[in-house]
């Protein structure tokens, strides 16, 4: 069984210490999490023995030899050697990036003076000061000061742009996004790289230009040559649009399907899809068996975010009237062992917050509130948890007030846009729901949260057919959700188009809960509208059945009860037992259909008493009263 050993430990290691050189802090912190979570045993011989074998950055191409002794598999990348000019092997996609493509870097080192001279910049970039960091190495040549003095750069004319796009607030001429106007300049100076960092600071260029082929190109290329910065792992996943273009891809990756770090990525990009499966749980949990990465608070992070999307449904975002019954346990459990490993731990307190919001656990969401707001009140994460308290509690302009806050502090935060547009429709102030609702879907045209935002708050506004489009980009992205099914079965219903209305419920129904019965009274009212009875009553009597079968009170289900008597009985050949027994039913409940199943039960014993009696001699199902 592949286990971690010494080679990815010491892989591990290098990242940390190759991303935090770079200023790549998030990357560096990724790995320096996902190292600390080996067990220390495993850590402490690693470090008393050689490595078997440890990537370079100055050569970072791999093997692919079949005889490779890489623990995850014979066609992984193996980092013992350049990679040899031999065949591609079936295992890759025909056009995936060679990894022999960076085999004739340069072996350029710094020379001492150039090194004092990184260490100061990188002093520059952990305080943030990007400006002194670049201008600092202007003159320096080696790959790392180029990527260095690009990347102050690029974040420099990003809070420029950030700042300028700011001033535009509340202005019909502010573009949907901020516009750097440096990165033509930026992608300029990298159209020729070669070096696997650089190649990774032309993917972000790419992709903040909307290129997105071109920008999981120069990613996959990146990877190719430094498969453990996470950081790319991450803009590789924000440039994929659905589960099926995230299958597509992962033949063009780098390594094996069996290597950890596709595996993670892999969870990852479906959890930011909100399309999770089981499968996604079970990688999650066989990498925290002991043989992994069992003590890893980031992994169990991730199964929990699983679980939210898996069993949760993401309702806190979406609002809808659905029972609290569903399963969050599994996740809320995860969240606490996590903070009891780690109480001051951020990353995803946002997800647990969720959870309690649907839970109407008010108690733990307002300790939950108070502990973090002393703990970082400048963290996204945190004001979305604040937001989320004062929204359980009804205070909607100050729920607004740090949803908007947390979209101040990364204008990128989609959940916040859309819950901002949540609290907007709870003041009943649509306009600036649509406007919250549209900055989400600027930030991300992948995410259905803010299409069904859009659809719901225009439905507010009666202009079913704005609604239906939007509900339709909903459907196309989460194309088995019951509920967008249905939101656009009642729009269709609302403007008259009552078949288009049947065939969306019928595809709501297919995903629903077998014993669902509000899409199946919903159903038979429209089928019934187009004079379908025999159609409407098919659908009574499911209803019927499933209330039997689940033991509900007859008053549940009493009308479907009537409904399906009064169809048998105004056939010429009808079921008369079946109608007496659901008559009877009704009859004898206390619904507020009493009287007129006792009036229907009359007629039926008057006109065609006689007839039943004939039925009942011959039905060995009933007994003789």
């Amino acid at each position: 069984m592949d286990t971690v050993n010494s080679q990815l430990i010491a892989e591990l290691r290098q990242s940390v210490q190759e991303c935090s050189e770079r200023g790549l802090f998030v990357a560096s912190k990724w790995s320096s999490d996902l190292l600390l979570s080996v067990p220390a045993t495993k850590r402490k011989l690693s470090s008393s023995s050689p490595p078997q074998s440890a990537f370079s950055t100055s050569t970072p191409a791999r093997s692919q030899s079949p005889h490779s002794n890489h623990p995850f598999g014979d066609n992984s990348p193996s980092p013992a050697q350049p990679l040899a000019p031999i065949p591609i092997t079936p295992a890759r996609h025909p056009q995936a990036p060679p990894l022999s493509a960076f085999d004739t870097l340069p072996r350029t080192n710094p020379s001492a003076d150039e090194q004092d001279i990184l260490v100061a910049a990188r002093g520059c970039m952990e305080n943030r000061e990007f400006h002194r960091a670049a201008y600092l190495l202007r003159e320096c040549e080696s790959p790392k000061a180029r990527f260095m003095a690009l990347y102050s750069q690029f974040l420099v004319s990003e809070k420029k742009s950030l700042r300028d796009w700011h001033k535009l607030d509340s202005n019909r001429y502010q573009p949907s996004v901020p516009v750097n106007e440096s990165l033509q300049d930026l992608l300029q100076s990298v159209q020729s790289a070669t070096d696997p960092w650089l190649l990774f600071l032309k993917a972000i260029f790419f992709s903040r230009l909307s290129r997105r082929e071109e920008a999981i190109e120069a990613a996959l290329l990146s990877l190719a040559g430094f498969p453990w910065n996470w950081s790319a792992w991450l803009l590789l996943g924000s440039c994929i649009g659905d589960g099926d273009e995230l299958s597509s891809l992962l033949p063009l990756l780098p390594l094996r399907p069996s290597h950890p770090l596709v595996q993670l990525f892999q969870v990852k990009t479906l959890n930011e899809l909100h399309n999770p499966s089981e499968h996604e749980l079970g990688l999650c949990d066989q990498l925290l068996q002991q043989d992994w990465f069992p003590n890893s608070l980031w992994i169990m992070s991730l199964r929990a975010c699983v679980l939210y999307h898996l069993h949760g449904l993401c309702l806190r975002i979406c609002r809808c009237s659905v029972s609290h019954s569903l399963d969050f346990g599994q996740a809320e459990t995860q969240f606490e062992q996590i903070l009891a490993l780690d109480p001051y731990r951020i990353d995803d307190i946002d997800v647990y917050s969720n959870i309690l919001y649907v839970t109407e656990s008010q108690v733990k969401l307002s300790r939950l509130a108070h502990e973090f707001l002393a703990l970082d009140k400048d963290r996204p994460e945190v004001c979305c948890l604040v937001g989320n308290y004062y929204s359980l509690r009804s205070e909607h302009e100050k729920a607004v007030k740090y949803f908007r806050r947390a979209t101040q502090l990364d204008r990128t935060y989609l959940s916040a846009w859309t819950l901002m547009g949540h609290e907007y429709v709870e003041m009943k102030n649509s306009h600036a729901a649509i406007e919250a609702y549209r900055r989400a879907v600027d930030v991300n045209r992948k995410d259905y949260r803010a299409w069904y935002g859009l659809g719901q708050a225009y439905e507010l506004l009666n202009m079913h057919n704005y609604a239906l489009h939007y509900y339709q980009h909903a459907t196309a992205l989460r194309p088995y959700d019951v509920r967008l099914w249905q939101a656009q079965g009642i729009c269709y219903e609302e403007i008259g188009r009552i078949r288009e209305a049947i065939v969306c419920l019928k595809r709501a129904l297919v995903a629903a809960d077998p014993h669902e019965i509000t899409i199946r009274h919903k159903l038979a009212k429209l089928h019934r509208t187009l004079d379908e009875v025999a159609d409407a009553v098919s659908y009574h009597k499911k209803i019927v059945e499933i209330c039997q079968a689940d033991q509900r009170p007859v008053r549940e289900y009493a009308k479907s009860c009537l409904e399906v008597a009064e169809y048998q009985m105004n056939l010429p050949s009808g079921d008369l037992l079946l109608a007496r027994d659901y008559l009877e039913r009704v009859a004898a409940s206390n619904a507020e259909d009493v009287n007129k199943a006792s009036e229907l039960l009359k007629q039926l014993k008057t006109r065609d008493g006689s007839g039943i009696e004939a039925h009942e001699n011959n039905d060995t199902g009933f007994a003789e009263e």
